[in-house]
């Protein structure tokens, strides 16, 4: 029998792409039904047996008007030695076919933890991921934006695992009664507080009497991207290193293991001497259920929180948010929350923002959504500091 000529067998007309920027490492196949198979590569904690996996992002070819089915893998992630998973019935992707416009498409979950998703494509090529992207580029365009104007300064503190620079946006007049600090994208695939952070500095920039107002009372500190390794390498949580940079904040930061905590200590021990600690801190996070992660150290924390049920209280009132906050039985020890509290005697929480379903708004969240509440957090900084925060 002669053997079959090399032309006579079909390739599938599919290709992905991951060779981009935060694109997500994975390995991918084509199965007999011509559905794209693919397995995510874990992103691992250093010595530890905890991995994670909830980050995708990849850009699939295919010819216009075929169905495309992607079967993703690998979520079967480890937490504390605890099994755990970052998809649900209620899991979706983003899409986008001009790498701009973004929608969400339901996900199908299978049995295994597997996703389906199925697109059908209105172009050459569609890009796919778990929550609508922001990039380090994304980032630098938007301090480009930002940085001319005279009530922002950027500053430089240091530099991540890999070189690249950390950043401190000041908004507003430093000599304000109040300081608001917030973090963004300690865990790498968490897009909403980058797009959350981008849509308060532009409220704030509006140059309004309302805006005028509100810098009359407080100035707003950000650290925008703090996990920019893993952003570009398109990684879930850990830095480069392995390392996850909301624990172990109740000791000091490795300057080589965990250099984007380390430079962010040195920063605020600044602002701690030369009197200007914040008086709230909040690191901005995704997760799937949308609540305020109130820090509980030990000791006396009646005046504390009675100001997270003020702050509360205001989101609920002027924004979309309605999740709720963590009941006195939860404790998250080693949070920036906690750390900040326990090591620095700042008021501090975590806000982790619903990357599968907002309440508040009855959809899937997309980046239009985090910059809507960004938009309005000023207005709830401003009505917080009305009266002097106890202390």
């Amino acid at each position: 029998m002669q053997p079959a000529k090399a032309d006579s067998v079909v390739a599938p007309r599919v290709f992905v792409h991951t060779g981009f920027e935060n694109a997500s490492p994975m390995n991918w196949e084509i199965d007999s039904a011509g559905r794209i198979l693919a397995s995510l590569v874990y992103d691992h904690e250093r010595f530890s047996q905890n991995r994670a996996n909830g980050h995708w992002h990849f850009k699939v070819e295919a010819p216009v008007g075929q169905e495309v089915v992607v079967i993703l893998k690998n979520f079967d992630n480890i937490w504390n030695n605890t099994p755990a998973s970052q998809i649900s019935k209620r899991s979706h992707a983003v899409i986008s076919f001009d790498n701009k416009t973004w929608e969400s498409r339901p996900g199908e979950l299978l049995p295994g933890n597997r996703l389906l998703i199925r697109v059908k494509m209105n172009a050459p090529s569609v890009y796919m991921a778990s929550v609508e992207p922001y990039r380090i580029s994304d980032l630098e365009k938007f301090l480009t934006r930002i940085k001319a104007n005279k009530l922002v300064t950027v500053t430089e503190i240091g530099k991540t695992s890999e070189g690249r620079p950390l950043e401190i946006i000041k908004v507003g007049n430093e000599k304000a009664p109040k300081r608001v600090f917030l973090r963004a994208r300690a865990h790498a695939f968490e897009a909403g507080g980058n797009w959350t952070v981008e849509g308060l500095v532009q409220r704030l920039l509006q140059n309004d009497e309302e805006t005028k107002r509100y810098l009359q009372r407080y100035c707003v500190y950000i650290m925008p991207m703090a996990n920019k390794d893993g952003v570009a390498r398109g990684k879930t949580r850990f830095n480069s290193n392995g390392y996850d940079l909301n624990r172990k904040w109740d000791k000091p930061a490795d300057s080589l293991i965990a250099p984007e905590n380390y430079y962010l200590e040195k920063w605020l021990s600044r602002m701690v001497s030369e009197n200007k600690k914040p008086d709230l801190a909040i690191d901005l996070h995704n997760d799937a259920g949308g609540n305020l992660h109130i820090s509980r150290p030990d000791g006396d924390i009646t005046a504390y929180l009675a100001n997270m049920e003020k702050l509360d209280g205001l989101l609920r009132k002027h924004t979309w948010y309605t999740e709720g906050s963590t009941k006195p039985s939860f404790r998250n020890p080693g949070t920036l929350g906690e750390g900040f509290m326990d090591r620095f005697g700042i008021e501090a929480l975590v806000y982790e923002l619903n990357y599968e379903w907002v309440e508040g708004l009855k959809k899937v969240p997309l980046a239009a959504d985090w910059v809507s509440l960004g938009g309005m957090l000023p207005k709830v900084f401003y009505d917080y500091f009305e009266t002097p925060v106890t202390r």
